[in-house]
C-alpha cells in the first residue's frame, strides 16, 4: 500500500510539473485538464469522496447556496468596462 501511495505521489509531482509547463506555454485549457487529474488523484490519496467535495463546494458558496442553484442562474451580460484613459482635445 505504501509503495502504491509513493508511486501516486510521484505521478502527482510529474503532473504538477506538466501543468506548470502548459501554463507557461499558454495552453490554459490543457493545464486545466491536468489540474483536474491532479485533483482526482489527490482525492483518491486522501480518501475524499464526491459527496464530501460537493459539501465543501456548497459551504464555500455565498448564503449557503448549492451548486444546482448556481447552475440555474443565467449569467448577466458583462458591462462594458470604463476606459482607463480618456482622450482630451
Amino acid at each position: 500500500m505504501a509503495n502504491s501511495e509513493e508511486q501516486l505521489l510521484g505521478v502527482l509531482a510529474r503532473l504538477d510539473e506538466c501543468r506548470v509547463t502548459l501554463v507557461a506555454a499558454g495552453n490554459g485549457e490543457s493545464a486545466q485538464l491536468v489540474a483536474l487529474a491532479i485533483l482526482d488523484l489527490r482525492m483518491k490519496l486522501n480518501r475524499i469522496g464526491d459527496g464530501e467535495l460537493q459539501a465543501l463546494c456548497d459551504e464555500m458558496l455565498p448564503d449557503g447556496g448549492s451548486l444546482d442553484r448556481v447552475r440555474e442562474i443565467k449569467p448577466q451580460p458583462a458591462e462594458r468596462p470604463r476606459p482607463l484613459l480618456r482622450v482630451v482635445k
